[in-house]
């Protein structure tokens, strides 16, 4: 196993060629550590390479998930520059690597390299807008977001006191986003975003449309048993169907 540091975030504006590992169903977000587990050639070369010359791998989401040689086309231009934390090669030959996401980068165009994917981008910094107005906005996201875990089972209780003690908006908006249960053209609108008070919107609209959703959920479950009919003793069950609003 090969373990690296993070490295320090780069100034907006600066640009250089990457190594791109395109990403099937997931949009990595920057300040987001998550382990991915790669078995394409390219991307285990891409991989190689970081490692190799310590830098920043640019994670880019492919618009085609089932694409096992997407064109370049076919990725979208904006991902997250993010750190190789750990590297572990395992016995069927595929790769699993811990990644942390560091900051957003717009692709500008891809190199001639053959053995993986590399291009030249440019990072991008956040915007703020008028400090209120984003204040406002964090405030909501939060109480939101409150909400969105108790009815959402699968993201960790302890993640909402995390999400209490940010203070940087561009990176609650980014936290939170990194929770919710979006599909993959709504994660990357946000990711596109870099005026931070327009990112807040965006994830609290969506944050709820989710719990909007997951409250007909509750509700449906809820009131299952009791269009259940009991049969008296020694007769069939009786048996009731039940609708449910799925998102």
């Amino acid at each position: 196993m090969t373990t690296a540091k993070p490295r320090p975030p780069l100034a907006a504006g600066e640009s250089r060629a990457y190594p791109v590992l395109p990403l099937r169903d997931i949009v990595v977000f920057p300040h987001m550590i998550v382990p991915l587990f790669v078995g394409r050639e390219k991307s285990i070369k891409a991989l190689e390479e970081v490692m190799r010359s310590d830098t920043f791998i640019l994670l880019a989401t492919q618009k085609n998930e089932s694409d096992d040689d997407p064109a370049t086309e076919a990725i979208y231009e904006t991902g997250t520059l993010a750190s190789v934390l750990q590297l572990l090669k395992l016995p069927d030959g595929t790769v699993k690597v811990l990644v942390e996401g560091a900051q957003r980068a717009k692709m500008v165009k891809y190199t001639d390299c053959s053995e993986y994917y590399e291009a030249e981008a440019v990072a991008l910094g956040d915007t703020m807008g008028e400090r209120l107005e984003a204040e406002a906005l964090a405030r909501s996201a939060t109480t939101e977001f409150e909400s969105y875990v108790k009815l959402n089972k699968n993201v960790p209780p302890e993640v909402v006191g995390v999400v209490q003690q940010i203070e940087d908006y561009a990176k609650l908006s980014d936290i939170i986003a990194a929770h919710l249960a979006l599909k993959i053209p709504d994660r990357q609108a946000i990711l596109e975003t870099t005026a931070v008070n327009e990112r807040l919107e965006k994830v609290l609209g969506l944050m709820k449309s989710e719990i909007s959703v997951l409250q007909v959920e509750k509700t449906a479950e809820q009131s299952s048993p009791a269009c259940l009919v009991s049969a008296p003793y020694g007769a069939p069950n009786a048996s009731a169907v039940t609708s449910r609003t799925l998102p």
